[in-house]
């Protein structure tokens, strides 16, 4: 093998690594991240205690899988042991949110484990059809709403096509303040 061909090799396993990095601990880096945009636009410095203050109200408000990650960082009312510290001291010194998440996953592996789940782009009754029960009921739940009276499964997918139009386009709006 020459060196080009294994300068090639070399480069192309850097970028499997740096891609698989980066799916690596999506809900870590993805809510961190939207912590310290926050507080870098709030504030001109950043103390250990104002970014410890601004991830306890981050995670008061956190549902879902950050709200489980706030968990397990000791961050939300009901958590064991409490390990705030390690995010709120690197991030007051501007440390990238990856490498933060990174010395996180070295202390408990459950933290790179969590996983937005997949957003269902498709509302016709067709595609909801092809959905489990359990799936609609997490994207109802994900939305804050229950259905006490569904017993049929066409009852659950009535009440997500009727509901849906008033979350997609609060979704939309969330995702476009995060642009």
């Amino acid at each position: 093998m020459s060196v080009s061909n294994t300068v090639d090799v070399l480069l192309l396993l850097c970028a499997v690594f740096a891609v698989a990095g980066a799916e690596e601990c999506e809900v870590c880096v993805g809510f961190l991240e939207r912590l310290y945009q926050s507080l870098v636009a709030s504030h001109k410095e950043l103390s250990t205690a104002l970014v410890e203050e601004g991830l306890l109200k981050a995670c008061a408000e956190a549902t879902g899988k950050e709200n489980r990650l706030c968990y397990y960082l000791g961050a939300s009312s009901d958590a064991a042991a409490k390990v705030t510290g390690e995010v709120s001291r690197p991030l007051s010194a501007h440390v990238p949110v990856q490498k933060i998440c990174q010395r996180l996953q070295q202390r408990d592996q459950q933290i790179c484990d969590l996983r937005y789940e997949q957003q269902v782009l498709d509302w016709s009754r067709e595609a909801l059809s092809k959905m489990r029960v359990l799936d609609l009921k997490r994207v109802l739940a994900s939305w804050g709403e229950e259905c006490r009276a569904c017993l049929e499964k066409s009852d659950l997918i009535d009440l997500i096509q009727e509901v849906a139009p008033k979350h997609n386009t609060a979704q939309a709006r969330m995702h476009s303040d995060e642009l």
